[in-house]
């Protein structure tokens, strides 16, 4: 059996590959775009702003958040 990509790459490597996936998504993208641009996170303001439904911005909040790319809490149903 072949070796697993954590064997065969170091943890660097994986780590700036699980990274580059997730931002792999323009969404994703615009989404740190816009962070930048107002140094705060309030996903219905999100939402307005790059047109996607508010679940599936939570989603891609989840995911640049699990990666380290953004920090915050969670209120209610939104993810920030």
């Amino acid at each position: 059996m072949g070796l697993t990509k954590t064997e065969l790459f170091t943890k660097e490597q994986n780590e700036i590959a699980s990274i580059a996936k997730v931002l792999g998504h323009p969404a994703r993208i615009a989404i740190l775009q816009h962070l930048l641009k107002v140094n705060a996170c309030i996903c219905g303001e999100i939402v307005d702003v790059i047109g996607l439904s508010q679940p599936t911005i939570s989603q891609h909040l989840k995911e640049l958040k699990n990666i380290g790319l953004i920090v915050g809490n969670i209120e209610g149903t939104s993810i920030c």
